[in-house]
């Protein structure tokens, strides 16, 4: 099963295409921030979470709550793939819909084995893998630049360097960060040892 959460209008062909307002005319009509969702546990292959996340939990149990639900319904190996805008970006600024910030550093507090080389090493971070008994290993993560930098870029006007210099300093720099993590249940820990 593959999930399209929070679909608004972007229909996927091969998907359930799921959101919670009845004008996108969803396959199926689901509040995200209501648990349980009515999926079983284990039963979903891949997720899609396109300029969604942002847009719930404002309340922070409720967005645990969204993380559980979907190490939850989703199998061993699983993709969950999140784009959201940049926080540091107009675009997420502007929306007064945005209540989340939502980055790739933020994602990383739901790997167990961060969380495990963090404690090793006597950091600071929150392990909420370990607090919530669920664990996201991260794929991949891709940034859109914005413009002029993704121009300058491209034509080689700016190094690679500059921009993630940019990154770290300015903001409207990333328009969008794509997030793919995989969902590792017990099995996938007690194979790899």
């Amino acid at each position: 099963m593959r999930l399209n959460l929070g679909c608004g209008r972007n229909k996927l062909a091969g998907w359930i295409n799921v959101d919670k307002a009845p004008a996108s005319n969803p396959d199926q009509l689901v509040d995200l921030e209501r648990f349980p969702w009515p999926w079983h546990d284990n039963s979903v292959d891949e997720v899609m979470l396109s300029h969604v996340l942002e847009h719930l939990g404002a309340k922070v149990d409720d967005y645990l709550g969204i993380i559980k639900e979907l190490y939850r319904v989703c199998r061993h190996g699983a993709t969950i793939t999140v784009v959201v805008p940049d926080p540091r970006h107009d675009n997420y600024i502007s929306d007064p819909t945005h209540v989340r910030p939502v980055t790739p550093e933020s994602l990383l507090l739901f790997s167990q084995s961060a969380n495990r080389e963090w404690g090793e090493r006597g950091l600071a971070n929150t392990p909420l893998g370990l607090y919530l008994g669920v664990d996201f290993a991260t794929k991949s993560v891709t940034v859109l630049l914005s413009e002029p930098w993704r121009t300058q870029l491209r034509d080689g006007k700016i190094s690679k360097d500059a921009v993630i210099e940019a990154i770290r300093n300015y903001n409207n720099v990333v328009e969008q960060n794509t997030i793919v993590l995989k969902v590792l249940k017990p099995q996938e820990r007690s194979s790899k040892a």
